[in-house]
């Protein structure tokens, strides 16, 4: 399960709709499984269909999060015009060409846009190219 303190949820939802009509991503990043830092990455496609963080963010990011002690908890992104649910393409790029996960602890949090008014946040593990929902508790 992933608790997610409102603050946050409420700063991916801004992220993506701020974005739209392109999908926005970043990554959460925290200690003890607990969330204490955002980061809204550059999505180099510029795209309403995908996404591809910005490598310059990326590699900034991860020494921050690295020299802070901190891990990687969450990758999240919006789906502009789809439920929050992974596709095909969030799976292909969450996972090694030998089918391994590359961020197998990571919680990948989606939010969807298709109610603008009451976007859908919903929070998966992808292991091995395979989709579990996590239970998502925002409070």
């Amino acid at each position: 399960m992933l608790e997610l303190e409102r603050r946050y949820a409420d700063e991916i939802v801004a992220h993506a709709l701020e974005k739209d009509p392109n999908e926005c991503c970043g990554i959460l990043a925290g200690q003890d499984g607990r969330v204490t830092r955002l980061y809204r990455v550059t999505n180099v496609e510029h795209s309403p269909y995908r996404y591809s963080m910005d490598p310059k963010d990326l590699l900034v990011i991860n020494r921050e999060i690295d020299d802070g002690g901190s891990e990687l908890l969450a990758i999240y992104h919006s789906h502009t015009h789809s439920e929050a649910y992974p596709s095909a393409t969030d799976v292909r790029m969450a996972t090694w060409p030998d089918g391994k996960s590359i961020w197998p602890e990571a919680y990948y949090i989606l939010v969807s846009l298709l109610d603008k008014n009451s976007p859908a946040i919903r929070a998966f593990r992808i292991e091995d190219g395979t989709i579990n929902e996590e239970e998502l508790r925002i409070v």
